[in-house]
């Protein structure tokens, strides 16, 4: 008995040691895939997938991981892949079959769909490998019925008891959100009491078991603000791993509520997404002041804002560009996600253009774009390797709390760190606006433009201004001598030259815009066209 519990505690040890924690997560960027429709096996059919007819295209653990190189050289740490477990099996809803992963049946067995044990092991240790992290997606909320009265048998909580009773929610009552049923009455989602010691044991369980096995590194929780805020700390603790939840709500002290201590590590972060959506999206309400204002209230509520998921598109928003026609306002508001606080997320096809409408529309398969090397894809490379040589710096520029400079009609100036970024929603046709930023840098001192790859000489008073007569184009600034030895914008790479892919003068390929400096308070422009 000594022995076994010795062993026992060995393996908890090694666990914990090997686990990753929110600290490691922090420095992490994210690409997000739907399983089923990021990737199709050698030889299938690439024309046969509809997003409409709401059914499985194909797309496996396996072949997430043959394609990893195209998600590698675009800079990303991490993956995060759709829910593993079992889902439903039989007659086609009226919301189609169960491709996306969503529907669960038995948690505790895998999505045979998918590929097998091995196949997501393989698919694990490949990225460890690589030296990048596995988050996988878990549904603790529900499992998926056809009826408000399912046969328990085939789920893996199969005691009455251990369910809520059915009732519809009341969206204004979050005791109702918790502990009535989401879906409505053509696909029911019956709702697990998470009170009850039985679900928080089998859960726990599960979850211990599911982590161990496959090496994840990280969770993503579905419909995390419909499960009473005491069981995640439990659940998470046996986890043993980064936690972060959908809280699907835009009032920042409604999300902030499920991140700390008693709840969880992180949470999506929607009322950003809402933000950016109001600031950057054209035609829309071009208003920066939102951004200005969920950045304060942020500081503010949230436990931890180095640690929220950043997005501009998942699986249940409309892409950016169905909300928005210009495609600077993508980037503009791209930029922000990765040079403000919290963790970069992209959602496959994000960097190809996609545009769906809400689901399942935005559920494109990703081959027909034959993952091309778009001027969006470049830019993704570009921000993930300068984000990954700040994280890995000495600078602090991780742990530096951004800070707004400034914020008019126009546009946006942001500080972290040694790094500002002018940000504007003016869009890709020429405008005769400017904005203009007080930096805390020196007068004089030589900046380089990240995503141009120019050197600048900052004004007096530190100041930097973005004029926009040949359009909109954002600008990330960091003082020159910061770059040596990092392999970006012509500095030789020390550790590993030429590894990530193409750089950042190709970024803008097809838009030209003009920086201007102001050389001596904001009387003096001297003007400066970027050149491609």
């Amino acid at each position: 008995m000594h022995s076994l519990l010795s062993t026992l505690f060995f393996i908890t040890l090694l666990r914990t040691v090997c686990a990753a924690t929110a600290e490691q997560w922090r420095g992490r960027s994210i690409y997000q895939i739907i399983t089923d429709r990021f990737a199709l096996p050698a030889g299938a059919d690439t024309t046969n997938c509809n997003p409409g007819a709401q059914t499985w295209c194909g797309g496996t653990w396996n072949t997430i991981r043959e394609n990893l190189d195209y998600i590698q050289h675009a800079g990303f740490t991490a993956i995060w892949i759709s829910p593993v477990s079992q889902n439903y099996e039989g007659p086609r809803t009226p919301y189609g079959d169960a491709y996306h992963g969503y529907w669960i049946a038995d948690v505790a067995k895998l999505n045979d769909r998918f590929g097998t044990s091995d196949d997501l092991k393989a698919l694990s240790n490949e990225l460890h490998r690589r030296g990048m992290y596995l988050m996988v997606d878990v549904v603790v909320n529900n499992v998926m019925a056809l009826s408000a009265t399912p046969d328990l048998s085939t789920f893996y909580f199969q005691e009455q008891s251990q369910y809520h009773p059915y009732c519809p929610i009341d969206w204004n009552n979050l005791t109702s959100e918790q502990d009535c049923w989401l879906g409505d009455t053509s696909v029911y989602l019956p709702d697990l009491n998470t009170e009850d010691n039985s679900v928080v044991t089998g859960y726990t369980s599960w979850i211990q078991s599911l982590v161990s096995e496959y090496n994840i590194d990280g969770l993503r929780i579905d419909a995390a603000k419909h499960v009473d805020k005491p069981f995640w700390p439990v659940f998470c603790a046996a986890a043993g791993v980064f936690c972060i939840g959908e809280v699907f709500d835009g009032d920042v002290a409604n999300v902030a509520e499920f991140q700390g201590s008693d709840a969880l590590d992180s949470v999506l972060n929607y009322p950003m997404y809402d933000s950016l959506v109001a600031a950057f999206a054209i035609p829309g309400a071009l208003n920066t002041s939102a951004v200005a204002d969920t950045m304060a209230q942020s500081k503010t509520l949230f436990k931890d804002t180095g640690l929220l998921g950043n997005f501009l598109e998942d699986q249940d928003v409309p892409r950016w560009a169905n909300l928005s026609v210009d495609p600077q306002s993508l980037y503009n508001a791209m930029i922000f996600n990765f040079m403000s606080d919290g963790i970069p997320i992209v959602y496959y096809g994000q960097e190809q253009g996609f545009h769906g409408n809400s689901d399942p529309w935005n559920r494109e398969p990703l081959w027909p774009s034959n993952y091309s090397n778009t001027t969006t894809y470049q830019l993704v490379t570009t921000l993930n390797k300068f984000r990954n040589f700040l994280v890995n710096g000495t600078s602090g520029w991780l742990h530096s709390s951004a800070e707004l400079l400034t914020a008019d009609t126009h546009g946006i100036g942001l500080l972290k760190g040694e790094v500002v970024t002018i940000l504007t929603n003016v869009g890709s046709p020429p405008a005769n606006v400017s904005v203009a930023v007080y930096t805390p840098f020196q007068n004089s001192l030589v900046t380089t433009e990240i995503v141009s790859c120019k050197e600048y000489v900052v004004g007096s008073n530190g100041t930097l201004a973005m004029e926009y007569s040949k359009g909109g184009v954002p600008g990330i600034f960091i003082p020159s001598s910061t770059l040596k030895g990092s392999g970006i914008c012509g500095n030789v790479d020390v550790t590993a030259s030429g590894q990530m892919a193409q750089g950042a003068n190709a970024a803008y390929s097809h838009s030209r815009a003009s920086i201007t400096l102001l050389l001596s308070g904001l009387a003096l422009f001297g003007l400066i066209s970027f050149g491609f």
